[in-house]
């Protein structure tokens, strides 16, 4: 039974190394892990999700596929159904950003050595590279995929015990890979989030109070970090 990935699993798909073992955390269906290795991406894969029901759709379309003998099945929370070198790549998406930074830090022993991490997370992005960048990881890439009206992160990280300093915090929101590659998709992301930012002031403008003016001040600040990353696109 063949699935054509959506733009966003095809992308995080891209992202993982060929020959590499590979968990899929949150597996669902399991369409990521049977698409790599029905293409001979991967070797091996290990399917995982928290609920049983998700976990057994994700079995029932690897049995399809005839690629039960390439696939383990976890049922149990984030990582720590894995064991310390089981994998070579670990990717969790679908996840808030807080929920993925708990997943790693309940399992140091296992994301510590992990090759790679692929994190596409859905919301609270800016907690999730700060964690990464706080806690010894490195951020090695990241890219932007559309699909339908949103414009999706996806965070590449590696942990290498080295702790990062961000200059500018505005790099919480938006990627500093994104910047330096000027990923395709930047100008609208950037776009987007000063209509989110703009939008905030415009609904606190008629509050008086110290804790609203303190907000505004750091709206508006952010607003001017982000158009001067807008104008470093246009350059």
């Amino acid at each position: 039974m063949n699935i054509k990935l959506t733009s966003r699993l095809e992308t995080i798909a891209s992202l993982v190394t060929k020959g590499s073992k590979v968990a899929d955390i949150g597996t669902d269906h399991g369409y990521i892990p049977v698409h790599l290795l029905k293409n001979n991406i991967v070797p091996f894969a290990i399917l995982a999700d928290i609920n049983k029901g998700p976990l057994d759709n994700g079995k029932r379309f690897v049995k399809w596929n005839n690629l039960l003998d390439k696939v383990d099945f976890r049922l149990g929370s984030g990582i720590d159904v894995l064991n310390q070198g089981e994998v070579d790549e670990v990717i969790i998406a679908g996840m808030g950003g807080i929920l993925i930074s708990d997943i790693l830090e309940n399992k140091k022993e296992v994301a510590h050595r992990l090759k790679k991490l692929i994190l596409q997370p859905m919301q609270a992005q800016n907690k999730l590279r700060m964690y990464l960048l706080e806690n010894g990881y490195e951020i090695i890439d990241e890219v932007l995929v559309r699909e339908d009206f949103r414009i999706y992160e996806i965070i590449v990280a590696k942990y290498t015990g080295k702790y990062s300093e961000v200059e500018n915090e505005i790099y919480f929101e938006v990627g500093e890979k994104l910047v330096q590659k000027r990923d395709p998709l930047l100008k609208d992301f950037v776009d987007k989030k000063l209509k989110s930012y703009n939008d905030v002031l415009d609904h606190l403008e008629n509050i008086d109070s110290e804790s609203i003016e303190q907000k505004k001040n750091e709206t508006r600040a952010k607003i001017a970090k982000l158009i001067e990353i807008r104008k470093t696109i246009e350059e």
